[in-house]
């Protein structure tokens, strides 16, 4: 006679056997006076385990959040962009400052313009 595994006598107390051995560990258990004494002290820890130990709240509001997560980014990556006019063309918003020797936007490189002049004037630097 082949005894289930104390695994498998695990399982049938917490009612988790996958069906087509479920039938066989049954039948077995109730011919078996050794495994029925096995099951049943599992089955007493498995009630003194769910007696002691607080009940697992199942947050169904966290499943529901993350539903919501999907869904929303979802309807993001979906979203169509800004039209587009395929005429216009793109133009940079950063040039090169010949003046200062880095990439920098329009307002920098005129501000650099300027004080390159005001290097340049005579008395720049010297005292009046």
């Amino acid at each position: 006679m082949n005894h289930p595994t104390d695994a498998e006598l695990l399982l049938l107390a917490y009612s988790e056997v996958p069906e087509p051995r479920n039938a066989a560990i049954e039948s077995h258990v109730a011919a078996c006076h050794t495994c029925r004494a096995t099951l049943v002290e599992l089955e007493r820890g498995r009630v003194a385990l769910d007696v002691a130990l607080p009940p697992r709240r199942r947050s169904t509001r966290m499943w529901i959040a993350l539903a919501a997560a999907a869904v929303l980014a979802g309807l993001v990556m979906a979203r169509p962009g800004p039209a587009h006019d395929p005429t216009t063309r793109w133009t940079p918003t950063t040039t090169w400052s010949a003046t200062a020797g880095y990439v920098t936007d329009r307002a920098m490189v005129d501000i650099d313009a300027q004080l390159t002049r005001l290097e340049q004037e005579r008395y720049y630097g010297r005292p009046n």
